[in-house]
């Protein structure tokens, strides 16, 4: 091994002659002065053609004495000083040596941190503190195995998160998300924080996803996304139910808290909870405070649920009044259009389905919906022949809805595959004075002008 010699710069640069030495811990220097900057010199040459070589147990001392004395050095003290140690710890075989290592390993990103200002001065590429700890979160988690102590680590990777937020390592979303899961399953109390986690490790994975360039980065981070919902999914507390038990009793005690009661509102909608008690009582409650479409359309299907669908109907008209976005309004429209349908109002339910169509003309399912709300009443003549001409017009919905809403082409052509047979025969409509290509005008409520085919 070729190990490089640094007397002659040292000499040069510090003066081999000095009488007086000192390290860089004590002066606040790099190196430190005199013999001891030699000897720091030396012994990061040493350390660092070990670690090329993957002999670690040999580049232990020399890295040891440089960390100790010389904690300005370089950045390399400390990634290479990690290194270092996680090979150590994962080659012994003796568990009290292990955890001599993994707290010496803690200590290198605790003096990183402690010294990060210092050290970000002479990287082009700065570290930011959250960076670091997550790290040492990060290797706490792996190399404590079972002995890990849940509450520090969760501390810990929180904390890392909490500071660098959508810039944090991918591992560190799922770290958090592993952790507070191991949490939740021996502190019961655990789990309103737990939904909470869960909903900041994946907004911030996602945000992170986005902004990604590299595809690398792309990979890990959907990886990172993937492992997130995995570990909420698995942890049993994502049922509508277990929201329900969480907010039930805390929506009661919070019932002036506007913050408190969004939060609920948007984790609630967020999981298709809207059905729960919870729901509907945090929505009234944040609606009497602050009227958003949000509270409104909570309110709106609370009020359903009760069976007063006037009420119900008026709440959804205010919350398509207080929605800014185009596509929720039209969703505010279709969801009382359902509403109606589902008693029957069909006249009424049918407005509500062209108004979301006129706000959002893609919008697939509020035809198929109004092509099912007149297959449901396709009577408004004396004529049975006349009666089945309506599902002329029930066709020409669904043809419509598929030309404008591709994604909704397989239900659209399976209603078309039902709704087809229930069209008039050639004899029927000759009696009629009526055959192919003739126009025919649906009266009653429907009121549409189909062609006959």
């Amino acid at each position: 091994m070729r190990i490089k010699t640094f007397t002659l710069l040292c000499a040069l640069s510090f003066g081999a002659t000095a009488a007086f030495a000192q390290k860089g811990v004590e002066d606040g220097s790099r190196f430190g002065h005199g013999e001891d900057s030699i000897r720091c010199l030396q012994n990061i040459s040493i350390y660092t053609e070990y670690v090329k070589t993957n002999n670690f147990k040999d580049a232990y001392n020399p890295w040891k004495a440089v960390f100790t004395e010389a904690p300005f050095a370089q950045v390399g003290t400390y990634t290479n000083g990690a290194k270092i140690l996680r090979a150590l710890i994962q080659s012994s075989k003796d568990a009290a040596q292990q955890k001599v290592y993994l707290d010496e390993l803690m200590a290198v990103h605790d003096q990183r941190i402690k010294y990060l200002d210092q050290l970000n001065k002479i990287v082009r590429t700065p570290s930011s503190k959250g960076s670091v700890l997550g790290m040492k979160a990060h290797d706490y988690i792996i190399f404590s195995g079972s002995k890990v102590d849940i509450n520090k680590a969760y501390q810990m990777v929180t904390e890392a998160v909490a500071l660098d937020k959508e810039n944090a390592d991918y591992f560190m979303f799922m770290d958090m998300m592993d952790i507070s899961s191991r949490k939740l399953k021996t502190d019961d109390t655990h789990k309103e924080q737990f939904i909470q986690d869960y909903l900041t490790a994946s907004r911030l994975a996602d945000a992170a996803y986005k902004a990604a360039k590299k595809e690398r980065d792309k990979k890990n981070l959907k990886i990172a996304k993937d492992n997130v919902d995995a570990y909420f999914i698995n942890s049993g507390a994502a049922s509508c139910e277990n929201l329900q038990s969480i907010y039930g009793p805390k929506v009661a005690e919070n019932k002036t808290n506007l913050d408190y009661l969004k939060q609920v509102i948007s984790v609630m909608q967020l999981l298709k909870c809207t059905n729960e008690q919870a729901y509907f009582d945090a929505a009234e409650a944040a609606h009497a405070i602050e009227p958003t479409s949000q509270t409104a359309a909570g309110c709106g299907y609370m009020y359903y649920k009760k069976g007063d669908i006037d009420k119900s109907i008026n709440y959804f008209d205010q919350a398509v009044e207080l929605e800014q976005d185009p596509d929720k309004k039209a969703e505010y429209s279709y969801n009382a259009a359902v509403i109606l349908f589902s008693k029957k109002q069909l006249s009424k339910a049918k407005q509500y389905a062209n108004k979301a169509i006129s706000i959002k003309k893609e919008y697939g399912d509020a035809y198929i919906l109004i092509a099912q709300m007149y297959a449901s009443s396709p009577n408004w003549s004396d004529e049975a022949a006349l009666n089945k001409c309506t599902f002329f017009a029930v066709l020409d919905k669904l043809q419509r809805a598929k030309s404008v809403d591709p994604s909704v082409t397989d239900k659209a052509n399976e209603l078309i595959r039902i709704y087809a047979g229930h069209t008039p025969k050639d004899e029927d409509l000759f009696f009629l004075g009526l055959k192919k290509g003739n126009s025919v005008t649906i009266g009653g409520w429907i009121g549409e002008t189909t062609t006959i085919r």
